[in-house]
């Protein structure tokens, strides 16, 4: 599969992310049979010194030496490598030997140098830093000495280090990808279980999910909150927060749907994130239309839009299409920080929960910080979430706690 083959050009390393059971422990070791091996058994390969560095040494043995997809099961007789236990190493007919390695002991690879190496599992090392610079020391034989790194993502600094170096290459590949080689019934339990959640992301879909350091939302918090089935809702609205531009090149149209329980005082009220109707738009008129269809997909009462950049277009727009939508303008008087603040003491109060399959949401609230948005672009959907949350939860609940004023007569 593409996902396993070596990327061409020149890099020092390799990472191969997956998810469990996508075939990354069979990539690393075709990658160490084609850098030791040569045309014939006994020519020469690429490579003539390779660490082998696993969490543990009873894992680099079980899985990347004798393992189903490890280097001996993918070698063919006249290739295969001799084992031997008392030095820990494998030696091939051509005088090539990979050394192994325990990630729970750097030491042991201060003095041994390499020409390759292959790492596994490296995001769950927990000596992950000093393994790694271990190796790196070592890594210093011939003219590109190269490394392989096959791993579950992991949000570890280690890991994002690497794979913000220049010379990384990274490829990804789904549990999906492999389908042909897993039984049908794991497949089938974990998508059931784990599909469009952020632990599903990570894996099955080997996306590398990051929690900003001092974020508003937490990854575990949305898996705590998460709700397989919606309930009955008494109010349901679409939230939009609209392009500064409507071309190509603008960002993200936020366009989020939520509902609310509203049973009790609205102190006791709770919302459920039920869609992630995000558009790139190229028009006005794309992203009213797809507001418009996430309220009638739902059956939503209100739609919801900021218009601090578009003004009245922004109502013009949407009215141009459904002249009779229920619609509120909103425009904001604070920053971004200060009004997700209350949005976020929701999640902690336990009063929000998602539904599946809101991962780019997620992944955009867990870069909101104090100090504000710590990704790329605008963080749309978060906007239009915080919008939907004023109107259903924050502003009602004001509202109630105002004192009434009694007029005598």
């Amino acid at each position: 599969m593409e996902h396993q083959l070596p990327p061409e050009g020149e890099w020092r390393s390799w990472v191969i992310m997956g998810g469990r059971g996508a075939g990354k422990t069979r990539a690393g070791a075709e990658w160490v049979r084609s850098e030791v091996e040569g045309a014939l058994p006994m020519d020469a390969g690429r490579s003539r010194r390779v660490a082998l560095i696993g969490e543990t040494m009873d894992q680099v043995r079980e899985v990347m030496v004798f393992g189903e997809s490890g280097i001996l099961a993918c070698s063919p007789p006249d290739r295969r490598p001799k084992w031997e236990a008392g030095r820990k190493r494998l030696v091939w007919p051509n005088g090539a030997i990979a050394q192994v390695f325990s990630a729970h002991e750097p030491e042991s690879l201060r003095g041994p140098q390499f020409d390759a190496a292959w790492i596994d599992e490296l995001a769950k090392w927990k000596k992950a830093e000093d393994t790694w610079d271990m190796l790196q020391f070592g890594l210093r034989l011939g003219e590109n000495p190269r490394q392989v790194i096959t791993t579950t993502p992991r949000n570890v600094p280690v890991l994002k280090s690497i794979l913000a170096n220049p010379s990384t290459v990274t490829t990804h590949a789904p549990t999906q990808a492999n389908r042909a080689y897993l039984a049908k019934s794991f497949l089938d339990e974990v998508r059931t279980r784990y599909a469009g959640t952020r632990l599903g992301r990570q894996e099955l879909d080997g996306v590398l999910l990051e929690d900003t350091e001092g974020a508003l939302w937490t990854s575990a918090g949305f898996e705590a909150a998460r709700m397989d089935a919606q309930p009955d809702l008494a109010r349901i609205v679409v939230a939009v927060d609209p392009p500064v531009t409507g071309h190509k090149n603008s960002d993200e149209c936020g366009i989020i749907v939520v509902g609310a329980v509203t049973d009790g005082a609205p102190g006791e009220w709770r919302a459920v994130v039920l869609e992630d109707a995000t558009i790139a738009a190229a028009s006005p008129s794309e992203w009213a239309q797809a507001a418009l269809d996430a309220m009638a997909r739902h059956g939503a009462d209100k739609l919801v839009a900021e218009v601090n950049q578009g003004g009245d277009m922004v109502e013009s727009v949407i009215r141009q299409i459904d002249p009779l939508v229920p619609f509120k303008a909103v425009r904001a008087s604070k920053g971004k920080v200060a009004r997700a603040e209350p949005v976020a003491a929701l999640y902690e109060q336990g009063r929000v929960a998602h539904l599946r399959n809101l991962g780019q949401l997620e992944d955009q609230m867990c870069r909101i910080t104090t100090q504000g948005y710590e990704g790329k672009g605008s963080p749309d959907r978060v906007d239009a979430l915080v919008w939907a949350l004023h109107e259903l939860m924050i502003e009602p609940a004001a509202h109630w706690r105002r004192p009434q004023v009694r007029t005598l007569g």
